[in-house]
């Protein structure tokens, strides 16, 4: 059963619309393990985000679809095989991803290494 806020979410600006797209916990890491190649798949997907639960996964990529950031090929063979890759449009979402990456080893204390160690894809942003 799929969650239905039950009051609209009101986007006031630009900034949050943005946010709402590409925000949260686990869109930007999706995004980023995306850029590190051209296509995966789920498994490949999964294996990189660790600890993110399957049904939690299927909502971020849905999502990202719908809001054209990655797109999902379907092959029609068997067993079933389908590809995600980032859209043009995601791989607008890059450099802003790349900024607010330097902004926070920027401006956090010298301890931020053991805290936030650098993505796996950090260096491909």
């Amino acid at each position: 059963m799929k969650y239905v806020p039950k009051l609209e979410k009101e986007i006031m600006c630009p900034i949050e619309y943005g946010l709402n797209i590409f925000g949260g916990k686990w869109k930007s890491r999706i995004i980023c393990v995306l850029s590190s190649k051209d296509v995966m798949r789920y498994g490949e997907i999964r294996k990189e985000l660790s600890n993110i639960t399957d049904a939690v996964l299927a909502a971020m990529l849905k999502e990202l679809i719908a809001d054209k950031i990655i797109q999902r090929k379907q092959y029609n063979e068997i067993p079933p095989k389908v590809e995600y890759s980032l859209t043009e449009g995601g791989k607008s979402v890059l450099p802003i991803l790349q900024s607010i990456c330097q902004w926070s080893r920027t401006h956090t204390n010298e301890e931020i290494d053991k805290k936030l160690p650098p993505c796996m894809t950090c260096d491909q942003l």
